[in-house]
Formats: C-alpha cells, structure tokens, sequence
C-alpha cells in the first residue's frame, strides 16, 4: 500500500485508484465522460486533486443507486471547479437530487411489493396476471410496465 502523504496536494491516477478503490481503467473513463479532470506534467501524467477522491466516492455511490452517468455528470457540475466542496455544496446537490430520489424510492417500493404477483405489464404469462390485470385492459395502453410507471 502506497503512503500518500496528508500534504499532497495531488494523486497519480495510481495513488487515487489505490485510495479510492476504483480501477485506474475506470477512471480513465471517468474522465473522458467528464465526471473527473486532471491536470497533465511535462510527461503528459495525470494529476488529481485531492477532492477528486470524494467526486470518485460519490460517482461509485450514486452508480451502485443506479442512478445514470448523465444525471452524475450534472450533478458534479455543480460543484465549483478552482477549490474542494463544501457542505453546503453537496447540500446543494443533494436538494436537486431529493425528488428525483423521492420517486425512485416509490417505485422500487411498489417493485417490490407487488413483484410477486405482476409488474402490471399486460403480459397474462403470470397465473396471477389475471387477478390485477383482468382481461389484458393495460395492453391498451401500450408495451412495457404500466402499473409502475408514475
């Protein structure tokens, strides 16, 4: 294990992996998605600042939540560039994030309650089906889940 000393102002992409627990590969993508920068040496190595160890924290946790890429690097972006969050930075995230999470939690909640009797897809596979979806009514509205959707 690799002793990165407190003072550091910056990590090799070998020294931020082993602290943070993430493959150098993963945040080389990380990077080209925009969720992460570094700065280049003279011999075109990367360095991160040490804040980068909590943006890669939250990358990971926000994944393992199934939350997109997408919805991560715009999080992120809110965040200031030139110095390392404060609480009340993450607080702001955290604010913007709260309904979108609100609602996931619902419907996993709904998933999970009614997985074992039918996800409301209209299918009638399930000898359950026939009990919350009588007569295939929600093929009419169309393909997929509708009984979790909203």
């Amino acid at each position: 294990m690799t002793q990165v000393p407190w003072q550091a102002k910056e990590l090799t992409v070998g020294e931020l992996s082993e602290r943070s627990g993430v493959p150098a590969s993963a945040l080389r993508f990380y990077e080209r998605q925009d969720l992460i920068n570094s700065r280049r040496t003279s011999g075109n190595q990367r360095r991160y600042t040490r804040d980068t160890l909590r943006r890669v924290a939250f990358i990971r946790v926000s994944q393992r939540l199934g939350i997109p890429l997408a919805t991560i690097r715009g999080a992120l972006a809110m965040l200031p560039e030139n110095r390392t969050p404060t609480r009340e930075d993450w607080a702001r995230v955290s604010e913007c994030w709260r309904q979108d999470l609100t609602e996931r939690i619902e419907q996993m909640t709904k998933l999970r309650d009614h997985l074992t009797d039918c996800i409301g897809c209209g299918c009638l596979t399930i000898d359950r089906c026939v009990l919350t979806n009588p007569w295939d009514r929600l093929q009419e509205e169309g393909p997929g889940p509708r009984k979790l959707i909203g």
